[in-house]
């Protein structure tokens, strides 16, 4: 089996994309993160859903858990205002680390071998100009792995 084979087709975003709309589609799909692609669909990075998070979320409540308890649900239900007009590039970290990619063709021990090496629950499929064509997840790997 090969990486054409099991990839799906995934929703990607630009860094200009305001974070608020990213932060929908990474809703709307169930998905550990989004591909974040130039302005010709080439894979550049991740944004973890955890990163959308981070910076939603006050820091008092990132730096002690505890005190979030303290925020009533009322004011729960507006956090994600805490981005603001932030964009998708704002919500990236500094030292970003490239998307793994796979060729079409690649075999899933392939893909499982750069997945783990990378340490990214996704990876991009691209054709031969580098443009990705779908992405297998972590979740989509190890069903076909199992057989399940």
């Amino acid at each position: 089996m090969r990486a054409r084979d099991v990839s799906i087709p995934m929703s990607t975003v630009t860094e200009d994309l305001p974070a608020r709309e990213a932060a929908k589609v990474l809703a709307a799909q169930d998905l550990p993160g989004l591909v974040v692609v130039d302005g010709r669909g080439r894979p550049l990075t991740v944004l973890a859903g955890t990163q959308v998070l981070r910076m939603a979320l006050p820091l008092y409540c990132q730096e002690d858990p505890a005190l979030a308890r303290v925020v009533d649900e009322a004011a729960a239900d507006v956090i994600l205002d805490g981005i603001g007009e932030r964009t998708v590039a704002d919500l990236l970290p500094k030292s970003r680390p490239d998307l793994p990619a796979v060729s079409a063709d690649a075999t899933l021990l392939e893909v499982a071998s750069v997945m783990a090496r990378s340490n990214v629950p996704l990876v991009a499929v691209v054709d031969k100009d580098k443009v990705m064509t779908g992405a297998i997840t972590l979740d989509g790997l190890l069903d076909h792995l199992l057989h399940t």
